[in-house]
């Protein structure tokens, strides 16, 4: 397997990871508004922890959104610029299935209702489904009011599935509970870690140009505390 360097940065939290055929090592902290400070010397804090050299890394994956504009942006630079530097093919993960995967992790759901806060009175929204220790999306990942996520939950869901992320703090106006909820989650770089080892075996791994951030909206407005 492949020694792989992940980060997040699309949320109000910073992460790095580092999967090393299979163990995975994290670093994460929740700190709005200081993720371009402290992302490189977290990267740098954990490969030296780990007794890693940044020429051992085999591919660099990145939580490529959805979430807040400028924190997606933030870990597609660092990645393209690491991926560019080190040579090697970079991965992008979707944050929700991050999260679906934290769902199983922490939760041993194999059945999860991941959101974000969107903002803009919307959701990030993604459904996911265990597949041998990994999560897949069962449906498109979209944008939309609070109100419209029931219409894609397959049926009986409901019963069993784990909702996560803090897009549920929307979960009156969804007008529905799912069996489990964690509003205070956000996507984690080891879960990426996971996520991108067999999207590297599968051939997913890109060039560094070619990875690109996935903001699900076009119009993308940010409060203040997020600029």
């Amino acid at each position: 397997m492949a020694l792989i360097l992940s980060i997040d940065t699309a949320t109000e939290a910073c992460s790095a990871a580092i999967n090393n055929n299979g163990e995975v090592q994290e670093i994460f902290e929740v700190i709005p508004r200081q993720h371009s400070k402290r992302l490189l010397p977290m990267i740098d804090q954990l490969l030296a922890e780990q007794g890693v050299s940044r020429s051992q890394i085999d591919a660099v994956a990145f939580g490529r959104g959805p979430g807040a504009f400028t924190g997606v942006r933030i870990a597609t630079g660092i990645a393209q610029g690491l991926g560019w530097a080190l040579n090697c093919p970079v991965v992008p993960v979707s944050t929700l299935a991050a999260l679906a995967q934290q769902g199983l992790r922490e939760y041993g759901a194999e059945q999860v209702l991941a959101a974000i806060d969107a903002r803009m009175d919307e959701v990030y929204w993604g459904i996911y489904s265990a597949s041998n220790g990994i999560m897949e999306a069962v449906r498109d990942e979209q944008v939309c009011a609070p109100e419209l996520t029931r219409e894609s939950i397959p049926e009986g869901w409901l019963e069993s599935a784990l909702g996560i992320g803090t897009g549920w703090g929307y979960s009156e106006r969804m007008g529905f509970s799912p069996a489990r909820t964690v509003i205070g989650a956000f996507p984690h770089a080891g879960d990426i870690a996971t996520l991108a080892a067999p999207m590297l075996e599968q051939g997913q791994g890109v060039d560094a140009d070619k990875a690109l951030p996935v903001y699900l909206r076009d119009n993308v407005a940010l409060k203040k505390s997020e600029r």
